[in-house]
């Protein structure tokens, strides 16, 4: 997957501060004659980033990948190899991106799924869509899942559309408001259970007594007959 890994490897060159070694290319000029100590130094630190922004690359790829990659002389030149062999071309982009979006819009909650699996899972096709490329804003999902939940969270959506203004909702607060609903209900259901599990006990009690007395008769009735 080239566009997962481009982009955390950018991340990691960023943070490593190696990142202008590929986006820039620099070339790293001789020193002069008699150099500072200030111009020693640079032209150290420069040469060195783009080595170490290389060797990352190198370890960043599989052994079979490497092969391939092995003889280039720059961080750029293999940053872009790689980008030209894996990155999927703009057509077949749009393409995914076009049915990730179908796939999107489909969705709907499920009876016995839960508020954050649900939500996991828009987001998940959320992020797949932002890997290729493509704006994808928090509000939408939002609003998918505003409109598309199970009707068991009616009440949390009609206490938000009274106390906030959902044109500025995050996706967290509606995560977290349903969440809430979702374990209020869990336990009113536990109460439930809990407060029947009286009655069902002494209805077994009342029934065992009843087919004790029957086959107390039973026997009886055969003591009577012989």
């Amino acid at each position: 997957n080239y566009d997962l890994w481009a982009v955390k490897m950018e991340a990691y060159l960023e943070a490593l501060d190696l990142w202008e070694a590929i986006e820039e290319d620099y070339e790293v000029l001789p020193l002069p004659d008699n150099p500072t100590v200030a111009q020693i130094r640079s032209y150290e630190e420069r040469k060195i980033r783009k080595e170490k922004a290389k060797s990352c690359l190198f370890a960043g790829v599989s052994q079979t990948i490497f092969t391939r990659v092995m003889a280039l002389k720059t961080a750029k030149s293999i940053w872009d190899y790689l980008k030209e062999e894996y990155a999927r071309d703009e057509r077949i982009r749009s393409m995914q991106v076009l049915n990730l979006m179908r796939e999107f819009e489909l969705q709907r909650m499920k009876e016995f799924e839960t508020i954050k699996e649900y939500y996991d899972k828009l987001l998940g096709i959320a992020n797949k869509v932002r890997l290729l490329g493509s704006d994808f804003a928090d509000s939408r999902i939002v609003e998918k899942i505003l409109v598309t939940v199970s009707e068991r969270y009616k009440a949390s959506i009609a206490s938000l559309e009274n106390t906030k203004d959902l044109s500025k909702i995050t996706l967290a607060e509606v995560l977290h408001a349903l969440q809430a609903q979702e374990q209020r209900r869990l336990t009113r259901q536990n109460h439930v259970v809990e407060g029947a599990w009286p009655s069902i006990t002494k209805l077994n009690r009342a029934k065992r007594n009843i087919s004790r007395r029957i086959k107390h008769q039973a026997i009886k009735v055969q003591q009577a007959t012989k």
